[in-house]
Formats: structure tokens, sequence, C-alpha cells
């Protein structure tokens, strides 16, 4: 019981000596993976594969859409950054579904497990290191559609198309206060006689103060290419860019109310998120074309994503809503209302079991709605 009483002081004075810098440590993270990012840089919809940037569960869609600085009981968050793994996720078992468009099927499954004990001692009193690793798999099915030619006659017979992630997470606790991560990520995807095989790869990292109350994270996701193009050019596979996404992550818990504040700013890699298109609107008086250019401020915010918990001390429930820029820049309705741009979410806690629930616009014309289901398969089995 000294043992761990001392050791407990010590991580305490560790964190706080420490805190600046484990913030350079990810700064210079940060600088190195832009750097490695400008060889990939795409603006938007200039990647394959943009089904990777689906939120793979309900916790993670009423946050916006991405959350890479809140580390908690959701091993979901794993998936938008490794290094969000840690204790709390070992032995759980997690199932997300989600209404994305009619006729389609959309969802993922999660499982955790972490290597040595972190309750034992060694011999200078500090606990082991844990390694955490999960495992996931999130698809994407758009159902069967029937062949037509150009002119939209059917032509007879049906086909399916499909996309399919698996994501193998490793992390690892280096210091008190902060955990790196990596994952390994093959895509799959099969749209009826054409397939792609690509290979990409997520590098994060997390710091936290000793008391959670303020959290951060750094992640540069879907590093990668196609293994296998879609099509051919050239005489050789035509190979396309994952979309990659470099995001910094602010997490802050007030410490005495049940608030937590989220700030994720995302595709820090470039700075144009516009989609290229040539207007043909005209001014009516002066007759000249109108230009659609995005103002800088407008841009900025569209790189962020604001999000609200309510969440008390024992974490048995939590109530989220989310503004998403980028989404209600490009998916509101102008002649009708829209909540695009705005997600809701609730969990609560039963038992050993944890369920959640999203309410979020992810097309112009539908609502997604997205449910999970966590167990504790560890507790489970103690019972």
């Amino acid at each position: 019981m000294h043992k761990i009483l001392a050791y407990s002081k010590k991580k305490l004075y560790l964190c706080t000596l420490n805190m600046r810098k484990s913030i350079i440590f990810i700064v210079l993270i940060a600088w190195l993976s832009l750097g490695s990012a400008t060889a990939q840089v795409s603006s938007a919809g200039r990647s394959v594969f943009s089904f990777m940037s689906l939120p793979t569960s309900s916790r993670i869609n009423a946050l916006g859409g991405s959350n890479v600085s809140l580390s908690d009981a959701d091993i979901s968050m794993g998936m938008c950054n490794p290094a969000l793994l840690h204790n709390e996720t070992h032995m759980v078992l997690q199932l997300n579904y989600s209404y994305y468009l009619p006729g389609t099927m959309f969802g993922s499954a999660l499982y955790g497990h972490n290597f040595r004990d972190i309750q034992s001692l060694r011999q200078d009193g500090a606990p082991e290191r844990p390694n955490y690793f999960a495992v996931g798999v999130h698809y994407l099915d758009y159902g069967t559609m029937k062949y037509a030619d150009e002119y939209g006659n059917i032509t007879g017979g049906k086909f399916g198309a499909r996309d399919i992630l698996i994501d193998v997470m490793y992390a690892r606790q280096l210091h008190p206060c902060w955990k790196v991560g990596v994952t390994l990520k093959p895509v799959y995807s099969i749209y009826e006689s054409y397939s792609s095989f690509a290979i990409g790869a997520d590098v994060g990292a997390h710091f936290q103060t000793p008391d959670s109350t303020f959290q951060m994270g750094l992640v540069l996701a879907n590093i990668g290419w196609q293994l296998k193009g879609f099509y051919s050019a050239e005489g050789g596979s035509n190979h396309e860019m994952l979309p990659l996404n470099l995001q910094l992550g602010l997490t802050y818990r007030v410490k005495h109310a049940p608030l937590r504040f989220h700030v994720q700013f995302h595709n820090l890699q470039t700075w144009n998120l516009r989609y290229e298109w040539t207007s043909l609107d005209k001014d009516p008086v002066k007759g000249e074309i109108i230009s659609h250019d995005v103002p800088w401020y407008d841009m900025l915010f569209r790189h962020t994503i604001f999000s609200l918990e309510l969440v008390p001390k024992s974490e048995r429930f939590y109530l989220a809503i989310s503004y998403n820029h980028r989404r209600r820049a490009e998916l509101n309705l102008t002649d009708q209302r829209s909540i695009a741009g705005f997600a809701f979410g609730a969990g609560v806690r039963i038992k050993q079991a944890r369920i959640g629930f999203a309410l979020s616009q992810l097309t112009k014309s539908n609502f997604s709605y997205q449910v999970g289901l966590t167990l504790d398969i560890n507790s489970l089995m103690k019972q």
C-alpha cells in the first residue's frame, strides 16, 4: 500500500513537471506529420474510399463525426485516434448500426484487449505500462441495384456494391500523461465488377493532465494508397490516394460541473475544402457570372467541430450536441428546414452494458440514425 501511495504522488509530480515537454512533443509530431502530409495534399472530392470519413459509432456521430482527444470507456474512440485506447477498453465488445440511406446497411464491430496486468507492480514500485490492442471492422453495403443504360432504361439483371474496412489498433503508455498509437487499415471495395484494395495507417498521440480536466489528441489518419485500383490507366492500374486527414483535438472538463467541451480541427493538411465546380449562375442585372468563392473565415470554420457533453461524475449517462460547419455548408438546404451540421446523441450505462443513440443529417434529404451497444466482457465473466 505504501508503494502504491508513493507511486501515486510521484506520478502526480512527474505529470506536472513534464506537461510542457509532452505538449512540445505533440506539437513536434504535428509539425512532422504536416511535413509528410504535403506529399498527399488533397482537396475535397479528390480521394478514394470516402466512406472512411463516415462516423463509425453513435458516440462519434453525436460528437460531430470525429473526436481525437477524448479518452474514456468508449472503445470506438480508438477508430478516430488509436492512442485513445486505454485501461477501460480491455475486453470490451461494441456493435454499431446506422440507418444511412434507404436500402443500405452501415455498421461496425470492435473488440479491445490489453496485455500485461496494469495492477501489478514492478520492482521500482511503478505499475506495468500496458499495451493496448483492439480490432474493428466497419462496412457499408449499398444494397442491390438494377442495370440500366445511360438513358435510364432498365436492361435487366441486378448487382451489388459494398465497402469493408478493418482496423488493427495498437497503443502504448509511454508516460503517465501521454500515449501513442498506430492503426493498420486494410480497405476493400467492390462495385459490380470493379474492385479495389488499399492499405492505410493512422498515427496518433494523446496527452492528458493527471486529473483529466484537459486532454489533447493529434492524429494523421489514412496514410496510404491503393494497391489495386478500380480501373486501368495507360496500361497499368490507376492508383488513387486515401482521404488523408491531419486532426488536432482539445477536450476540457469543467471541474465542478458535469460539462465537457470539445474542439476538433480536421483536414489541417490543406486549407481549401471546397469542391471544385464551374458556376453558370449570372447576375440578372449585370449579366456577370456570380462568384461563389468561400470567405476565409467561413473556410476556417469548415476545419472545426464544436461539441458539448453533459456527463455526471459517475458517467452513467451522457447527452451530447455538436456542430460541424463543413457539413452545414455542404448539406444545408435553402428551400426547406434542415439540421445539417448539427448532431445529437445520448447514452446510458446499465450494469455491464452501454447503449448509445445519435441523430444527424449526413445527406441532403435524409436523417441518419445510429445505435450502439457496448458490452464489458470482463465484468460479465466475473458474475
